[in-house]
């Protein structure tokens, strides 16, 4: 008996699932740049800043969180919990430093320092990111869609958990917060940092694994539907403490069920390749981006099918489709054996292919797929980085809950804007750029409410723009990888990124601030219009050091017009994408049709 406990506990400690719980786990921590809405009211009182000075230290957070290259590099060399240990200590020295600063427990330093310590705190975020995928995409590598789309949704959702975390604490002193973002997920990090691994056996295929994925995803569905029902009755009803930790107990439970998946399958099934298996293992080489040297033969042929083929040939049902394609390469590989035709080989990979970074910069659809991300992920992160002024600008009091709402919106979206690009790839064989399109049309409308700033518009813009933004980070991934290749991966994705902080750069640091301040400034002088007196003038003069603040839809009226009318343009480009790559995804999943 205790030999086989002792076994059964080395298949549980060795097994991939257990990896891929402790990873979601660990995402939760790599969601607190979105709780820089909850923050930013309190740094902003507390250091005197104005809204331009805030929507710079904005951008800082956004440039830590999304500048992964370093984290990149330190995952190929060092093991991987030695990565999230570096993480884990950058995330404590820059946001523990600021909240010295914000208490006035030690010396305050100037912007650009500021900006700094945002950067550094908000960058460990990447490290977690990059381990917690690297190590499951290598456990699941016939499953990266869901994987992808889990573990981002779960970074989505980090906000919103760490801010029912924070209810229980109920302090009145809101700069705790920034302490509790700098402890936790350390001390979480700390604790997981030997799971996170790629395991033995962890290519073989199994027939649990699509149960699993679907237990998985109904306690995705459980936990965002029970975040969002605990915020809506903490805003409505004035509950106790008591109420408050009894809720966060129930969260943690939710947050631990999936760890059954692993004891269950540790102890329930053995762990070996069997047939079935090894058949769908055999498979996997046929969809893989790496080929053989003795396919250079057939690669050649199939790069001058690509040319020789009638243009009709893509239109026709997959079947035939593949018939005449492979009459053709017939043709050619005969006409090649004698001489008759000169098979000229391809100077570059095609789409579908591996790509190095240099050699995806000089295509088109790699510059579409980053300006839509840009202008898309850009609008959705802009709302978030100024979602605490927008909310109090419309007589919101408690900015928290916009945040964790827009954190459970993002988490949805990343889940299913992973689901139903599948659902669009899979079983239509249709680019999955046609998923982000409709993403970025309904993030149209949720800026569209923003700007209006109708009663409840704040929850229903909220709403479609968190859902709009997640697709994003489900879909951009999986369709690099398509188009681009998996084998140079991580500086193709790492390169798509920098566009979320290249959009915040542009639309918050300088149209949404600049719009914001400009109308607070109006508001301040309207009181002394048309009586402007000596009294007045020192009024203003002694009372210009306090931010400036400002009330009323017109805050962010126009910023919202222009966010909503910069999603179409992203919708068009992932459009004009789609239209550019059917054929790609027709040859890539035509075959899986038939």
């Amino acid at each position: 008996m205790t030999i086989y406990l002792k076994e059964r506990f080395g298949y549980f400690f060795n097994n991939r699932w257990l990896v891929f719980v402790a990873a979601m786990w660990i995402q939760t921590c790599a969601g607190i740049g979105y709780l820089f809405g909850s923050i930013s009211p309190v740094i902003k009182i507390s250091l005197n800043y104005n809204q331009k000075q805030i929507a710079r230290l904005g951008v800082a957070k956004d440039l830590g969180d999304s500048v992964g290259f370093l984290a990149g590099t330190l995952c190929e060399i060092l093991p991987l919990w030695a990565a999230l240990l570096v993480g884990a200590i950058q995330n404590f020295l820059g946001y523990g430093w600021v909240w010295l600063i914000v208490t006035r427990r030690t010396a305050p330093l100037p912007l650009w320092a500021m900006c700094i310590l945002i950067f550094v705190g908000t960058n460990g975020e990447t490290y977690f990111n990059t381990a917690a995928l690297v190590s499951c995409v290598q456990n699941f590598p016939k499953s990266r869609g869901p994987v992808v789309g889990i573990l981002k949704g779960f970074a989505g959702l980090g906000g919103a958990i760490l801010t029912q975390i924070y209810a229980v604490i109920h302090s009145p002193d809101h700069a705790s917060l920034i302490f509790m973002i700098a402890v936790a997920p350390a001390m979480v990090i700390i604790a997981l940092m030997f799971i996170i691994r790629p395991v033995g056996g962890h290519r073989q295929v199994r027939p649990s694994d699509g149960l699993s994925f679907s237990f998985v995803y109904s306690i995705c569905l459980l936990l965002a539907s029970y975040l969002m029902g605990v915020m809506i009755v903490e805003d409505v009803v004035d509950v106790s403490q008591n109420v408050i930790v009894i809720f966060t107990a129930i969260l943690f439970v939710i947050l631990i069920i999936p760890i059954v998946i692993p004891i269950y399958l540790s102890f329930t099934q053995e762990p070996r390749v069997v047939p079935e298996e090894e058949a769908l293992l055999s498979q996997s080489g046929d969809q893989g981006p790496g080929r053989s040297e003795h396919d250079d033969g057939q690669e050649i042929i199939f790069s001058e099918v690509e040319e020789e083929k009638p243009k009709g040939v893509d239109l026709l049902p997959a079947l035939e489709r593949q018939k005449r394609i492979a009459q053709l390469q017939v043709r050619l590989a005969q006409a090649a054996a004698e001489g008759a035709v000169r098979i000229k080989r391809r100077r570059g990979p095609r789409r579908g292919e591996d790509f190095t970074l240099v050699q995806a910069l000089i295509k088109a659809d790699f510059w579409l797929m980053f300006f839509s991300l840009l202008f898309g992920s850009g609008s959705g992160l802009t709302v978030i980085d100024n979602l605490g002024q927008m909310s109090q600008s419309l007589g919101y009091e408690n900015t928290h809950v916009f945040v964790s709402m827009i954190s459970i919106w993002n988490f949805l979206g990343r889940i299913g804007g992973g689901y139903f690009s599948e659902i669009i790839v899979r079983d239509n064989a249709y680019p999955r750029h046609a998923a982000m399109a409709i993403a970025q049309v309904v993030m149209a409308f949720g800026h569209f409410f923003f700007a209006m700033g109708w009663p409840g518009a704040m929850y229903i813009g909220t709403l479609l723009v968190g859902l709009g933004y997640g697709a994003h980070w489900a879909i951009v991934p999986a369709a690099a990888s398509e188009l681009f290749g998996l084998k140079n991966f991580g500086a193709l994705y790492n390169f798509l990124t920098i566009a979320n902080p290249a959009g915040s750069l542009v639309f918050s640091g300088l149209i949404a601030s600049s719009i914001y301040d400009r109308e607070a400034e109006k508001q301040a002088q309207q009181p002394h219009e048309g009586h402007l007196n000596l009294a007045s003038v020192l009024t203003s003069f002694l009372n210009m050091d306090e931010p400036l603040k400002c009330e009323g839809t017109i805050c962010f009226f126009l910023t919202s017009l222009i966010m909503s009318g910069l999603c179409i343009v992203a919708a068009v480009l992932s459009m004009i994408l789609v239209y550019r790559t059917k054929t790609v995804y027709a040859n890539l999943y035509g075959r899986s049709r038939t």
